[in-house]
């Protein structure tokens, strides 16, 4: 789990700095709109798309490790409390993750920064500070959501699976389809990424129908029901049975048969 945590603020200050030598040179090409509409953090926070993949493997593995090996028996019988075991390893997480994202994000603005030339923003720049803090939730609500995610399906597997598609979606090119734009502008790491950027509501490419707080709010209610669904599926079912996806599906299977079951006896009479 630690190679995951050092891997994060590698990656994005890397690539923050490759991005931004890369437009310092391509800007004098660029047509005159796309000077005109230029977000000068683009290159800083863009790449946390790549690096937010090492939090999200550290999220999946610090809730789902002891699935696969059935030590989560052992864990919970160590602390019978089940609520109180899954909020401390949350915690536990989340205080790891937030403190990598600071990190981070600070390495990637500073790494970022020294390549744009005339380009570059300052901490004092108008919008630079709150886009800072909002990155720092953002990766930090990422691996929350990672967590509650795997915490539902008891499976790192199944939880990447999962994870990685719903945080490339867009990038895939769906929001350029019809119809989908509305939808992929929802999605928790589209939601959350408005804050980085140094665009308004609607603003460029990176606008969205809604501003940079609204946006963290959306990823934080992503984050929050993925957490709220994992605590329901440790607490009210065997933790050393079947993934939570499974059981709901069993049980949604199992309520049709109840209901024409009880239906007989009333035929009958």
């Amino acid at each position: 789990m630690t190679w995951a945590l050092l891997l994060t603020p590698l990656i994005c200050a890397g690539l923050g700095y490759a991005v931004s030598l890369s437009l310092r040179v391509s800007f004098p090409q660029l047509p005159a709109q796309q000077r005109h509409d230029w977000d000068p953090l683009f290159a800083t926070f863009y790449r946390l798309s790549i690096g937010q993949l090492a939090l999200v493997v550290f999220g999946v593995t610090v809730t789902g490790s002891e699935y696969p090996t059935k030590m989560i028996m052992t864990s919970l019988t160590a602390v019978p409390r089940r609520g109180l075991f899954y909020a401390a390893k949350i915690a536990a997480g989340l205080t790891a993750a937030a403190g990598t994202a600071t990190l981070t994000v600070a390495a990637t603005f500073l790494a970022a920064q020294q390549a744009p030339g005339p380009h570059r923003v300052s901490a004092d720049t108008p919008g630079t500070l709150q886009a800072a803090l909002g990155a720092c939730l953002y990766l930090t609500l990422i691996c929350a959501l990672a967590m509650g995610v795997t915490a539902i399906t008891r499976s790192p597997a199944l939880s990447m699976v999962i994870m990685i598609p719903l945080l490339f979606l867009d990038s895939q090119g769906l929001g350029n389809v019809p119809g989908l734009q509305q939808v992929t502008d929802y999605l928790p790491d589209q939601a959350g990424a408005v804050i980085t950027h140094l665009s308004g509501a609607g603003a460029g490419h990176f606008g969205r129908p809604y501003g940079p707080w609204t946006g963290m709010a959306i990823m934080l209610g992503w984050a929050t029901a993925a957490l709220i669904g994992g605590y329901l599926v440790l607490t009210r079912t065997d933790a050393s049975g079947d993934s939570g996806i499974r059981i709901l599906h069993r049980k949604a299977r199992r309520l049709p048969r109840k209901q024409h079951n009880q239906a007989i006896p009333n035929e009958c009479a």
